[in-house]
């Protein structure tokens, strides 16, 4: 399934959980520079647009266009590996959290470094599945998903980008993936796994296999245990990090 079609099936209520944190779009921000005209491309419902620049967006899912705000930057239908720019279109080109959905990623991330003199992608490094806990002791499906997929190292060649850690507050307020580090109880809540793709794509005997260990630890005070080191944190760095070139 491709990340549109996936996102026609799941995105309905999207905005509920993901919203631009404040924090993760000033880091992301910085490192667009002085862009005044930007390209998001898999821009979903227009999280993370930076307001004060000539924003364009790109989006595959019908239902995810259908729900961005009024007043957001106009959207376009189109897919990352076939963007219809011409060459150095814009001054910068940014995708966040969304080449894991697209078909061909080193296709996509070329045709972004060919309309835009600079690039800024949100992604994961699936190269060590233990960093995060969620995956390590609960939802090893996860890194599952990334078999087959180029590896960070692969995806930074193929635009000769930098990699930078995104450190995730205890509180973001962008519900995806790794956002509830030091919240645990939140990952029982079906409302919010529903805003992250990753439970739609290691399938519900998966997700509800993690969900019952999840409850059971934490019930049992081994999660604590387990994870002490992270509760005085404010903020932890895990697998996010961007791709800057």
């Amino acid at each position: 399934m491709s990340g549109g079609q996936l996102y026609d099936t799941i995105g309905a209520a999207y905005t509920a959980t993901r919203r631009t944190d404040a924090r993760i779009a000033a880091q992301i921000w910085a490192v667009l520079g002085d862009a005044r005209t930007v390209l998001n491309v898999g821009a979903g419902t227009g999280s993370y647009e930076p307001p004060d620049r000539d924003v364009t967006a790109v989006e595959p899912s019908a239902t995810m266009r259908a729900q961005r705000p009024a007043g957001a930057a106009p959207c376009i239908a189109a897919s990352a590996e076939s963007l219809p720019f011409e060459d150095q279109s814009f001054d910068a080109a940014m995708a966040l959290a969304t080449i894991d959905h697209w078909e061909d990623p080193i296709a996509g991330l070329r045709e972004l470094r060919r309309v835009a003199r600079r690039v800024v992608v949100f992604t994961h490094d699936a190269s060590d599945p233990d960093r995060f806990w969620l995956t390590r002791d609960y939802l090893p499906e996860h890194a599952a998903l990334w078999t087959g997929r180029p590896p960070l190292s692969e995806l930074a060649a193929a635009i000769a980008a930098r990699a930078e850690p995104v450190r995730i507050p205890w509180n973001c307020t962008d519900g995806f993936y790794e956002a509830y580090w030091r919240r645990p109880d939140a990952y029982l809540d079906e409302h919010i796994r529903r805003g992250m793709s990753v439970w739609s794509r290691v399938g519900p005997a998966a997700e509800q296999r993690a969900v019952r260990a999840l409850r059971a630890d934490l019930a049992s005070g081994r999660w604590a245990e387990r994870n002490r080191d992270l509760l005085g944190l404010d903020e932890a760095a895990f697998c996010s990090c961007l791709l800057i070139a």
